[in-house]
This record gives structure tokens, sequence and C-alpha cells, in this order.
């Protein structure tokens, strides 16, 4: 999976945006707190959402049900709005 190419970001003040461009169907932003921002910038390459999990498990002391669930919501949202392809 990856962010669709119809979605940009842009950072304010330390603050991730994600940005439909084009014909997407979506028509706000998205603010990242920086969990969120890791994953998506994880899915501006191909990916899978174990691949994330374990990136996110190096980076941050959490435990992994909690990285994956966090994981796994950001997934979910990122997908009701279109900005992820398969």
């Amino acid at each position: 999976m990856k962010l669709k190419d119809g979605f940009i970001t842009h950072e304010i003040d330390g603050t991730q945006f994600l940005v439909p461009v084009g014909g997407e169907a979506f028509s706000g932003l998205v603010r990242s707190n920086k969990t969120a921002a890791f994953i998506v910038d994880c899915l501006k390459e191909d990916t899978d959402e174990e691949t994330i999990v374990d990136k996110m498990c190096v980076k941050y002391d959490a435990p992994r049900a909690t990285i994956a669930a966090d994981v796994a919501g950001t997934i979910k949202t990122l997908r009701g709005i279109g900005a992820l392809e398969d």
C-alpha cells in the first residue's frame, strides 16, 4: 500500500498536513500528530502495515500492541478519505 499521488504532505511549524491535490474526492486537510506523520511518511513508499509497525517499534518505546493499534487506526482513516492505494 502507498499514499496516492493525489496527496502531498506539507510541514508548518513542526506539524504535518496531508493535502489533496488534483481531482481527489476528499477536499479537506488532515493534520497529523508526530505518530501519524511518521506513518504517513512511511506510506510515501510502497509498504505494508507490519513493516510500519516494525519501524515504529524501533523508533518509539511503546508496547507493540499499542503501536499496531495506532498504525491500524491511522491506515483506516487514510483509507476512509481515499488517500491510499493498495
